[in-house]
Formats: C-alpha cells, sequence, structure tokens
C-alpha cells in the first residue's frame, strides 16, 4: 500500500476498498476511490510540488463566495488531492441562467489588491500573483510578460512574434483605457471543461487558478473553447452588467490564455496569438 493511501484511509478513518482511474488531463491523473464506509471520493495525482495546495487554497477562495458549488476539499499532500466526488447529471434548463447569476455573486467577492497570496498555476506553467495596486500593471506584468519570456524560451519569438508584442506593449493602456475595476475573485481557468453538472443539475466550479483580477478575464476564457450558451451571458450581464467595450478588449485576455497554451503544447496556437495581437493593429 502506498504512503498517499495510508495518508487517506488514516485521515478518513477507514479503508479503501476500489479504485477506478477516470481519466485525466494533461497535468494530473484522475480516479474516484470507494472507501469501507460507503462514500466515494475524487483523487488527483500524478504531480508533485505545490500544485495540489495552490489548487486547494483556490477552491478554499472560491467557497468563501457562497455563490456557486465548489467540491469540498478532504485532503491534499504534494502529491495528491482528495476531493468529495460530485456525482454527474443533466443539465436543468435554468442550468445557464443559474450559472451566469452566481458567477456574477463570485466576482462580487472583492479585495483591496490585484493578485493573490500565493503564486499558483495555469495548467503546469506558474502564474505569478504579486500584488498591484493597478490592473494595467498587473496584468501585464503579472499575466503577458511572464508568458511572453517563457515563449522566448521555448523558441517561438521570430521578428514577426516579437514586433507584435512589443506593439500589445505600447498599446495596453489604452486598449483597457476605461475599464478599470475594483479587484474581484476569479476562478481564473474558465473554459468549458471546467465546470461540472451534478446530479441536481446544477454548476459546479472545478480546476481554479484563483486570483483577483478583471472580471472581464474570466468572461473572455469562456470564449476560448466554447461551451457557454448565450443565456449564460444574458443572466449575467442582467446580474453584473459590464462597462461599454468589454467586447473589443476580450481578444487581449484571450491572449494570456493563448500564450499559456503555446507554451504548454506548442506551436499549433502560435497564429493564434499571433491573430490576436494583431486585431488591435
Amino acid at each position: 500500500m502506498t504512503n498517499r493511501n495510508v495518508h487517506i484511509e488514516n485521515h478518513l478513518n477507514c479503508k479503501i476498498i476500489y479504485e477506478k482511474e477516470i481519466g485525466g488531463g494533461c497535468i494530473a491523473q484522475t480516479s474516484v476511490i470507494s472507501m469501507s464506509n460507503g462514500k466515494n471520493y475524487f483523487l488527483k495525482t500524478g504531480f508533485k510540488g505545490s500544485m495540489f495546495s495552490c489548487e486547494a487554497n483556490g477552491l478554499k477562495e472560491l467557497q468563501k463566495a457562497k455563490a456557486i458549488r465548489i467540491p469540498e476539499l478532504i485532503l491534499h499532500a504534494d502529491d495528491f488531492l482528495l476531493l468529495e466526488h460530485i456525482e454527474s447529471g443533466k443539465k436543468k434548463p435554468s442550468f445557464y441562467k443559474q450559472f451566469g447569476e452566481q458567477l456574477a455573486k463570485v466576482h462580487q467577492v472583492k479585495n483591496d489588491a490585484f493578485g493573490f497570496f500565493e503564486n499558483n498555476y495555469i495548467g503546469s506553467n506558474p502564474q505569478i500573483n504579486s500584488y498591484r495596486s493597478n490592473w494595467i500593471d498587473f496584468y501585464f506584468e503579472n499575466r503577458l510578460m511572464p508568458q511572453y519570456r517563457l515563449a522566448e524560451n521555448n523558441g517561438y519569438c521570430d521578428h514577426d512574434f516579437s514586433t507584435a508584442f512589443k506593439s500589445i506593449e505600447s498599446q495596453l493602456t489604452k486598449i483597457l483605457n476605461d475599464s478599470e475595476e475594483a479587484p474581484c475573485l476569479l476562478h481564473g481557468d474558465l473554459w468549458g471543461g471546467n465546470y461540472l453538472v451534478d446530479i441536481h443539475g446544477n454548476p459546479v466550479l472545478i480546476d481554479p487558478a484563483v486570483y483577483y483580477g478583471h472580471r472581464e478575464a474570466d468572461l473572455a476564457m469562456t470564449k476560448l473553447f466554447g461551451g457557454f450558451d448565450n443565456v449564460f451571458y444574458q443572466s449575467y450581464h442582467q446580474t453584473y452588467p459590464l462597462k461599454e467595450g468589454y467586447l473589443y478588449r476580450e481578444n487581449i485576455y484571450l491572449l494570456y490564455h493563448v500564450l499559456n497554451h503555446l507554451n504548454l503544447f506548442g506551436t499549433s496556437y502560435k497564429q493564434q496569438a499571433l491573430a490576436l495581437m494583431r486585431s488591435y493593429q
């Protein structure tokens, strides 16, 4: 028996009787474990370091909002994260309306500065969360620039790419002009694969990369791969309207995630990153 399993059994005061792998993404492996007390739990493994601790802290921060269902944190260590097992269901008719309203309520949780008390991860890449009082400075220095430097180290920054990024740097204040708001609680990696539907048809947020930032960044990420109904956006706007020009600013927020995907998965994302940068020329 592994040290991990001993740790889990001691914490829950019961035995693991079955473990079923359910696949996983590019970062971690996932499984459901069944215990002798009749309960099931969700287990993430396959990474060592601070990633699972950071995810645990992100889940706890989202739970503070008391706005949307977040998996209960059971136990974590350097090499695993144990959560309640969310049984999957079908979306109820009001699912996207509820989801939009609940995300808007998450975004109404405010902070004094942009950032978070610790750095965390976006995928397996580090996400820098050192506090700043100004959103434009935070977004460039803590989001765009680290990804650009990583792209340089990975050999993706040819002349055209570097020129386009320098143009974004010079225009960023203009692009984000008049949009600044108080720092609010963000999921941080809000794509269609990072929410679930529970047995009652309600939304559940998972796999966060939490920090306090600009809510337009969360909403832009929902557009990257789809998975969010128009009713979701309508419900969000009715609950917590965005400032004028948010559609114009979407690409600058998508850029962070596309640069991250470039650094995680390679050159298939390079042209998309270039197109996002050139959309402001």
